[in-house]
């Protein structure tokens, strides 16, 4: 046994990811006095710029979007009260298929080997009890979502450690519900094309394939408020027209599936540290 504190270490792509799906366990577990390092990997410079000017249209400009969004990051970890913020910044890729999956210093373009390295040296000096990242596809298909996933998984190999592993995940009841949620509020959305409706669902898991169910509704208006705190994205975060009471109501569980285990902790379970503590 050691003075060493239980570790929880997410590794995400963009600055506010930490907050969609993993606000509420970061809120719960530091609340708990679990330490909570998050590691962001790109700087999230392909988001929206000031009046919510799009990537390629005139008055852009990717480094004074990462410097803001920098400045939103850290204010949403307050608001978790994460321990430790890394980032990576290399320079985000965009959605698939855009420029800047090329681009040079894009997250996308850097070799795999390059990324593991310097998170395995993060890992070695954190020594993470848990580790959350995305599953192979990102989760929705984003080349940032998938790069974290590999290098996450490089990592772990690279820095010979064996702590329990998540990839984050939504139940496809939950995807469905959330369908319906967005035709309420946006009621001329037009009927989306049959072959959208297909992708869509196949996002997400099956309920009774998920391993791991977290209730952090206690947290959920410290998940809003971390939400909001990436304040000039807001016209992509769909969650914020919610309000914060309706949120709490739908976004009060957080769930995952566990990929690597070595507790032996029964699933399905409710706690990312079941068999550690």
């Amino acid at each position: 046994m050691t003075d060493r504190p239980l570790t929880l270490m997410a590794v995400h792509a963009h600055p506010d990811d930490e907050a969609t799906g993993t606000g509420g366990v970061f809120a719960r577990y530091a609340a708990e006095g679990i330490r909570t390092v998050l590691v962001t990997c790109t700087d999230g410079g392909c988001g929206d710029g000031p009046g919510g000017v799009k990537p390629g249209e005139p008055g852009h400009d990717p480094a004074a979007v990462a410097s803001m969004r920098r400045q939103e990051l850290e204010a949403s970890c307050e608001v978790l009260k994460i321990s430790d913020l890394e980032t990576l910044d290399y320079a985000d890729s965009g959605m698939m298929g855009w420029q800047g999956n090329d681009a040079p210093g894009s997250f996308w373009r850097t070799p795999v080997e390059e990324g593991a390295a310097r998170l395995a040296e993060l890992m070695r000096h954190y020594r993470p009890d848990v580790v959350v990242t995305y599953d192979e596809n990102g989760f929705y298909g984003h080349p940032d979502h998938i790069q974290a996933h590999r290098i996450t998984m490089a990592a772990l190999e690279t820095a010979e450690l064996s702590p329990k592993v998540y990839w984050t995940t939504m139940p496809r009841s939950a995807m469905r519900r959330f369908g319906e949620i967005m035709r309420e509020f946006h009621e001329d959305m037009p009927e989306p094309d049959p072959a959208e409706t297909a992708a869509l669902a196949e996002i997400g898991l099956p309920d009774d394939e998920i391993t791991t169910w977290v209730d952090t509704t206690a947290f959920s208006g410290q998940k809003f408020d971390a939400l909001a705190a990436h304040a000039s994205q807001g016209e992509n975060i769909f969650f914020l027209k919610m309000g914060k009471e309706r949120f709490g109501e739908l976004m009060g569980m957080e769930t995952f599936v566990r990929v690597l285990d070595p507790t032996g902790a029964p699933v399905p379970e409710n706690d990312l540290f079941a068999g550690l503590r």
